[in-house]
C-alpha cells in the first residue's frame, strides 16, 4: 500500500520500509527547535534525566531563538533569555539567535526558515505548537513539550503514533483579494477546531502550488488550530530552490504518494472564496468580512509567525498606499530580515516603511513576537480591556493579546489593512 508524505517522512526517520496511521515508531530528528519561552524548561528536564555533565546529542541540530518576550523590561523573561545564554555556553552550541546582538533574528517560526534550517524531507520538532509551519517546506514538523523536548535533547528521538492524514484540495486560482491566511480560515471554519485532532493535514491542489513560499507557511502554520498534528505540503521546484538559497547542507527531498489513502479527502475551490474572519473567541468561527461590517474596531495589528512576513506587509501596503487609517494600527515585522526589507523593498517608488507611516500606522516595532502571545504590560501592541481588534496572528483566545476582554477578530493582511482604514471590519474588495 502507498504511504503518504507524513508516512513517508516518518518510515525514512524511522528506517522502516513502510509505516500506516496508529504505528509508534521511534524517530531520528533532524532539528530541534527552542526559544525563551520552553527553553529553561527544557533545558531543567534535560540536566535532570541525563546529568549536569551531559552534552546534547548533536549541537549542529539544536537550534535556539529567542522571540516571544525580548523587548520588555520584565524580570523574569530577562531571566529565561540568560538561561539561555548560559547553556549555549555550556553546550557551545553555534545555532544560537540572541537578542541584543547581530545575530538576533526574531520570530523562530520564519526565522528557522530564512536561516535555511528547514529541509524538505526532514524531521523538526520544537517547543512551540506552531512549529507545523515549516512544513510548508515539504518536512513533518511538529510541536512537542517540555518533557519530550529534553529527551529529544539527550538522545536525537522521539517516539510517535504515525498520524492518519486529511487532505485538503484547494482548486483554482486565487483571487487578488484572497490570501492564504482566508484559505486556511475556511478550512478550518469546515472542520472546526478539533477536526484534524493528531491528523496530518496535507495541503494539495492547484491553488496551493500557486502560492509562494511565505503563504505556505500562513497555511501549515494554522494546522495546530484545527488539533493537527502536523501541516504539510509536497516539495515542488519552488521549496526546493528556496531551500538551496538559505543552506549548503545536503538534503534528500520525500514524496508520498498523492493518490495514497488518506481518512478524507475535502475539495475547495479558491475561485469561489471571500475574505474572511475569524470571530472571536476561536479561529474556527467563521464568517465572511462582508458580512461582518457592523462590527466597529478599536486597533489593527499586523504581525506574528502567520502574518508578520514581507508577503504580507506587501499585502497590507496594497490597501494602505495613499490612504489614512482610521484606528491605531501596529506593526510587527516577524524577522530582522522583513525589517530591513520593510526599508528596502519599493512600491511604486515609495518604501514599505514611508507608505506606512504617511498611512498614519503606529512606529514599526522591532521584529519578535510582540503582542501575539499577550506578554508583560509593556509589551508593544499588547491589547486594553474591551478593545475590538483585528490581527493576522493565529488565535483569538481570550486574553491571547493580553486583556482577557478585548474581543479579537482573526483575517488576513489585506482584510485587516482594509479594516484599519474604514474602522470596522471591511472586505478588502472595497480598494481592490
Amino acid at each position: 500500500m502507498s504511504m503518504t508524505i507524513t508516512e513517508a517522512i516518518l518510515a525514512r526517520a524511522a528506517g522502516q520500509a513502510r509505516v500506516q496511521p496508529g504505528d509508534n515508531v521511534w524517530v531520528n530528528v533532524d532539528i530541534l527547535l527552542t526559544h525563551d519561552v520552553c527553553g529553561p524548561g527544557t533545558i531543567g528536564v534535560f540536566h535532570r534525566e541525563f546529568g549536569a555533565q551531559a552534552r546534547v546529542w548533536n549541537r549542529e541540530k539544536v537550534v535556539i531563538i529567542p522571540d516571544h518576550y525580548i523587548f520588555t523590561a520584565d524580570e523574569k523573561a530577562r531571566r529565561n533569555v540568560e538561561t539561555l545564554r548560559a547553556f549555549v555556553r555550556e553546550q557551545g552550541l553555534p545555532h544560537f539567535y540572541d537578542p541584543g546582538t547581530p545575530s538576533y533574528q526574531g520570530v523562530c517560526h520564519v526565522a528557522l526558515v530564512e536561516r535555511g534550517h528547514v529541509r524538505p524531507g526532514e524531521v523538526i520538532v520544537g517547543t512551540d505548537s506552531h512549529t507545523c509551519t515549516h512544513g510548508a517546506l515539504g518536512a513533518f514538523a511538529t510541536g512537542i513539550g517540555n518533557t519530550d523536548a529534553g529527551f529529544v535533547m539527550g538522545v536525537g528521538k522521539i517516539l510517535l503514533k504515525v498520524p492518519p492524514t486529511l487532505r485538503f484540495r484547494i482548486e483554482g486560482s486565487v483571487p487578488p483579494y484572497l490570501m492564504a491566511k482566508d484559505l486556511i480560515l475556511r478550512i478550518i471554519g469546515e472542520i472546526g477546531f478539533d477536526g484534524a485532532s493528531y491528523c496530518a493535514m496535507e495541503f494539495a491542489g492547484s491553488a496551493v502550488e500557486a502560492l509562494d513560499i511565505e503563504e505556505r507557511m500562513t497555511i501549515c502554520n494554522m494546522a495546530i488550530e484545527a488539533g493537527g498534528k502536523n501541516g504539510i505540503i509536497a516539495p515542488d521546484e519552488q521549496a526546493i530552490a528556496y531551500v538551496r538559497a538559505r543552506t549548503n547542507k545536503p538534503f534528500e527531498p520525500v514524496f508520498g504518494d498523492p493518490n495514497a489513502p488518506v481518512e478524507r479527502e475535502f475539495v475547495f475551490n479558491a475561485d469561489r472564496l471571500e475574505p474572511c474572519v475569524a470571530e472571536p473567541h476561536v479561529p474556527s468561527n467563521y464568517a465572511l468580512a462582508r458580512e461582518r461590517a457592523n462590527v466597529r474596531i478599536d486597533r489593527a495589528y499586523i504581525g506574528s509567525c502567520t502574518g508578520g512576513k514581507l508577503t504580507d506587509f506587501l499585502a497590507a501596503a496594497r490597501i494602505l498606499k495613499g490612504r489614512r487609517v482610521k484606528v491605531p494600527t501596529f506593526l510587527v515585522p516577524a524577522t530582522a530580515d522583513v525589517a530591513e526589507a520593510l526599508i528596502r523593498e519599493p512600491m511604486d517608488g515609495t518604501s514599505l516603511v514611508e507608505i506606512f507611516a504617511q498611512a498614519g500606522c503606529e512606529d514599526i516595532a522591532p521584529p519578535s513576537c510582540a503582542a501575539c502571545l499577550g506578554g508583560p504590560p509593556d509589551t508593544y501592541g499588547r491589547t486594553r480591556d474591551r478593545e475590538v481588534v483585528i490581527s493576522t496572528t493565529n488565535r483569538n483566545f481570550p486574553g491571547r493579546m493580553g486583556s482577557k476582554l478585548a474581543p479579537i477578530y482573526l483575517a488576513s493582511p489585506l482584510t485587516v489593512a482594509a479594516s484599519a482604514v474604514t474602522g470596522h471590519i471591511t472586505d478588502p474588495r472595497e480598494f481592490l
